[in-house]
């Protein structure tokens, strides 16, 4: 089996200030919070957002378990809505320390190249940063943080520096060579 280079590199903020927001797109998009936790809502999300870049771990995962996850205190998900259709979402995951992690943020591809991503991940940035007034004993935000690497879509990267992140950790790793799995088996992206 053939291998391919992956790079990854780990970014955070460590201050509400680090944040540089990007504007709003035009028209009629909104950024919501799921609030009732949903498997099938997160898990379609999840396959429809990383189908094409190779998002694989959380595939096999049961219904149980998404259950299990989406219900531990500080998991939130935001998704963004153009003209009442999901688009895309940012995941956020309290940790110790008064850490957020961006677990999980992307872009339906039919909806990427149209300045939704940008305002997405600025709005799911600043929810981390004021994600403690949301949880109840949990303390103020001291550093949010992501990882991104090179088989994530082509302007990731770029957004992230350009809202204000900073590389902290950088790994380069060698990994099987596999096609992109699609939203659902035997669907092509694109």
């Amino acid at each position: 089996m053939s291998s391919i280079t992956v790079t990854t590199w780990s970014l955070e903020q460590t201050s509400p200030a680090d944040l540089r927001s990007a504007a709003a797109p035009a028209g009629d998009v909104r950024v919501v919070r799921a609030e009732v936790p949903s498997p099938e809502f997160s898990r379609f999300l999840y396959a429809s957002v990383g189908g094409d870049i190779h998002w694989t771990d959380r595939l096999g995962w049961t219904y149980a378990q998404w259950r299990e996850y989406l219900n531990r205190p500080g998991t939130e998900t935001w998704v963004a809505y153009d003209r009442g259709t999901p688009a895309g979402y940012v995941e956020l995951q309290a940790q110790d320390e008064g850490a957020v992690e961006i677990v999980y943020f992307g872009l339906i591809p039919a909806f990427r190249g149209r300045r939704i991503g940008g305002h997405l991940l600025s709005y799911g940035v600043a929810r981390a940063w004021d994600l403690a007034s949301r949880v109840p004993g949990r303390e103020p935000t001291r550093r949010v943080w992501l990882h991104t690497c090179s088989r994530d879509g082509e302007h990731a990267m770029d957004n992230y520096l350009r809202r204000g992140f900073k590389v902290f950790d950088t790994r380069v790793e060698e990994e099987p060579e596999a096609p992109a799995p699609g939203p659902w088996p035997g669907a092509t992206a694109g």
